[in-house]
């Protein structure tokens, strides 16, 4: 019996593949599997990866907690580092929820959730394996200090309770209120940092002016040796950054915030919500009557009859509160300054500067703007912005207390480099430097 030519093709492919697919089998059992084969070095690297290598990656993640007096945001910062370089910001990630962490102080449990909340945000943006060796902190601002010392603690170890249970580079003191002249000082490393001016270039440093809800800061770097030596020791900090040293003045003024500030020239007493509840002021227009909620305290405000121009009226009742609270500062003329927050804020409320992109404003634009806009209150305009005369006489008189002349210039900006100017970036810095110089914030 004779096969056609055909079908011995078919089988002779057949027998080809069969044997083909033994080979392979035996081949593949008999090899080691691709991670066996790997270093093992490079297992154990993807499996733990230590600060170090983090360095050696180039890059470092920070996580910071701005507990403010009214809301509470995370800034999650990228830092890329070379060797022999300075540190750049590589990119941020930020998330703000309401209230402030203050408002917690009579039921601190309630602020579990929107720390979860924003917690999850720095999960969601720092990859896995680098969460133990990205530093965790929190760090509270005015909101905190105003409290009771007790009801404070009781917050702040509610948030370490929380944030030791997630697997963040976290040590307890990680956690704390800070002090005012700190929170200077971040703001200063922020905007000299940003603006490229810490690394030991010619370009001097600039100045910095905040202007929080519950408290106002002013920041600069001493020149002089002789000026350092004449001014009260707790306005004088030192630090060294980049191998340099920087001895700066940096002062906080607790209560004077615009928010403690608006509280005090209406008449009402910052902690105390026994107090007056109904506050009557000549800063508001006469036919006004509103409520107005500060540090969960709700308070029905009026105008004045009408009668006395409200503008000298109300300066008058602004310089009355602020008399003797600022010291003056000398050479604060011939130095170019940096303003945010509420001085941005207003000058944004004036059509002074773009929203988005900041710019220039005179001390003298705060005060023609203050007397524009009380003058069109009393009026009868501007309904819907009720405390704008108050908020612009008040920054206009402080400007001044600080001894800042009225034709000087103030730079405003929320930006710079495309990077916000919060003093977070400078608190999560320095303590990244510190870590690598020292182990330790």
């Amino acid at each position: 019996m004779r096969f056609p030519k055909l079908a011995f093709v078919f089988m002779f492919v057949g027998c080809l593949v069969v044997y083909l697919t033994y080979v392979k089998h035996y081949y593949d059992d008999s090899k080691p599997p691709v991670s066996d084969q790997l270093p093992q070095h490079r297992m154990d690297t993807h499996k733990q990866l230590t600060s170090a290598q983090v360095v050696s990656e180039n890059f470092q993640y920070g996580i910071m907690f701005d507990a403010g007096s009214t809301g509470t945001r995370i800034h999650i910062f990228k830092f890329q580092i070379e060797p022999n370089e300075a540190p750049t910001l590589a990119h941020e990630t930020f998330r703000a929820i309401k209230p402030g962490l203050s408002a917690y102080a009579d039921d601190p449990e309630k602020s579990k959730e929107g720390l979860l909340e924003l917690l999850n945000v720095a999960k969601d943006t720092v990859p896995e394996t680098l969460w133990s060796s990205s530093p965790l902190m929190l760090r509270a601002t005015a909101g905190l200090r105003l409290l009771p010392g007790e009801k404070a603690t009781i917050l702040l170890d509610k948030v370490r309770e929380v944030f030791s249970e997630c697997l963040f580079l976290y040590r307890p003191d990680s956690v704390s209120i800070m002090d005012g002249t700190d929170e200077g000082m971040s703001a200063w490393i922020t905007i000299n940092f940003l603006l490229g001016v810490l690394h030991g270039t010619e370009t001097p440093t600039v100045g910095m002016l905040d202007l929080g809800g519950g408290s106002t800061q002013i920041t600069f770097a001493l020149q002089d040796e002789k000026t350092v030596q004449t001014l009260p020791i707790d306005y004088v900090t030192s630090f060294q950054m980049f191998n340099i040293s920087h001895a700066l003045y940096s002062y906080s003024y607790l209560g004077l915030g615009l928010m403690s500030a608006r509280l005090a020239v209406l008449g009402g007493i910052e902690g105390q919500p026994s107090g007056p509840q109904e506050l009557v002021s000549p800063c508001l227009a006469p036919d006004y009557s509103g409520q107005w909620e500060h540090a969960e305290v709700l308070y029905t405000v009026k105008g004045q009859k009408a009668g006395e121009p409200i503008y000298e009226t109300c300066l008058t009742k602004v310089e009355k509160m602020i008399y003797k609270r600022v010291r003056k500062i000398e050479g604060v003329k011939d130095m170019d300054f940096y303003a945010f927050s509420y001085h941005y804020d207003r000058a944004v409320d004036l059509g002074l500067i773009d929203e988005s992109t900041g710019g220039s404003v005179r001390v003298s634009d705060y005060t023609e703007g203050a007397k524009k806009v009380c003058n069109n209150m009393a009026a009868g305009g501007i309904k819907e912005s009720p405390f704008l005369c108050l908020d612009l006489t008040y920054i206009s008189v402080l400007l001044q207390e600080l001894d800042f002349p009225p034709d000087k210039e103030l730079k405003l900006a929320r930006q710079i480099n495309n990077a916000e100017t919060s003093w977070a970036l400078g608190a999560t810095f320095h303590c990244i430097e510190s870590l690598r110089k020292h182990g330790t914030c």
